[in-house]
């Protein structure tokens, strides 16, 4: 299937996202050159709208995907436009997320976009769906360690430097819990296809529940403590320093009193 079995207005981009996209170049590059009379609540701004682009790459990735993969009627139900509010589950793909950032600074997957199975022909078609959107965040992720990676941050401001070491901890960290086995996740829905019937229907009256048990393992200590140390251990591998990381996420929470170490 190829994008002409949609309308061109089904692909238009939404002035929603791209009012979201103006909000994140306008912050960054208040960020950037210190522009804003406080930095904080520049850097929260960016994160934040970048974020939500983020979220709308996600589900676009796995509607695109889908649309090549046969279901034809992702266009008509609007997840071709990236516009957040055409989402069946807007509260699950846009505000949870973006609350569980505010309050623990953790990239929450989100999970919203309704595939039509049943015109999906073909296993590896239905595992590539799953993965598409997890995916974007590893490039999202890729793009924002750059600087780090490649070693040039010459010339980069402190401030957007802490910005961009917290968005990649986000894209991370979204991409890794999505990318997790579970019910309800990408990672399972990368898996199902492969499950026989039996399995998939013994499996199947959990799936309601696989997100909320994931949230909920991450409140026990050891477990929280072994899944940081390892994104930690991944952002370090790709360049980006845990105190840049932790100062992003610090400026990010700009009506809390900042570390001296980490004002800019």
């Amino acid at each position: 299937m190829t994008t002409a079995t949609t309308r061109r207005h089904e692909r238009r981009i939404s002035p929603v996202f791209l009012a979201i996209l103006a909000v994140m170049a306008v912050t960054g590059w208040a960020v950037w050159t210190d522009f804003a009379a406080s930095p904080g609540l520049a850097v929260f701004l960016f994160v934040t709208s970048a974020w939500v682009v983020s979220l709308c790459l996600h589900e676009y990735a796995h509607a695109r995907t889908a649309l090549h993969g046969g279901d034809i009627t992702v266009g008509a139900k609007g997840y071709l436009t990236l516009n957040p509010l055409a989402y069946t589950h807007a509260v699950l793909s846009i505000v949870l997320p973006v609350l569980f950032v505010i309050m623990g600074g953790i990239g929450l997957p989100g999970g919203a976009v309704f595939i039509e199975q049943g015109r999906i022909r073909g296993r590896w078609k239905h595992s590539l769906i799953s993965a598409a959107g997890p995916l974007a965040n590893v490039l999202f992720a890729l793009v924002c360690t750059a600087p780090f990676w490649l070693d040039a941050l010459d010339g980069v401001p402190l401030a957007f430097r802490f910005a961009l070491a917290f968005l990649a901890f986000l894209q991370v960290t979204a991409a890794i819990l999505n990318l997790l086995p579970v019910p309800g996740l990408d990672g399972y829905g990368v898996l199902e296809p492969w499950l026989s019937y039996k399995v998939k229907r013994q499996i199947e009256p959990y799936a309601p529940y696989g997100f909320f048990i994931v949230i909920a393992l991450l409140f026990v200590p050891a477990i929280n403590d072994g899944f940081f140390d390892a994104i930690d251990a991944l952002m370090r591998s790709l360049g980006v320093p845990e105190l840049s990381r932790y100062c992003g996420s610090q400026l990010f929470r700009f009506w809390q009193e900042t570390p001296e170490f980490c004002q800019v």
